[in-house]
């Protein structure tokens, strides 16, 4: 059973800097494209960052040039690093990853984790 597990959230002041990290463990064959969403109260869930296995890199508008994302694809990982926070990116940031479970799949799978809540207020 594949399990995707965020981490790295809480409350920060408005200019200050976060780190997310997501775990993707089970049974897997490969991961294709990792990716950060979030959710703000009363907001659908928008995405904010994606990338590739091979390093291509996604950025919504509203995060470019503040948040990066990375993966280590060995150890199954992926990061949000955000800096220069803002009151708007209160949100609940959820990993998502399209994974095969095992080399018989013919198709990736989507999963999400369960999330984690990222408050910037002062």
């Amino acid at each position: 059973q594949v399990q995707l597990v965020e981490s790295g959230g809480g409350l920060v002041q408005p200019g200050g800097s976060l780190r997310l990290s997501c775990a993707a463990s089970g049974s897997m064959f490969s991961i294709n494209i990792m990716k950060w969403y979030r959710q703000a109260p009363g907001m659908q869930r928008e995405l904010v960052a994606a990338i590739t296995s091979g390093g291509f890199t996604d950025y919504a508008d509203s995060v470019k040039g503040r948040f990066t994302i990375s993966r280590d694809n060995a150890k199954n990982m992926v990061y949000l690093q955000m800096n220069s926070l803002k009151p708007e990116d209160t949100a609940v940031y959820y990993c998502n990853a399209l994974i095969k479970p095992d080399y018989r799949a013919r198709r990736y799978q989507e999963y999400w984790g369960q999330g984690t809540q990222v408050t910037v207020s002062s």
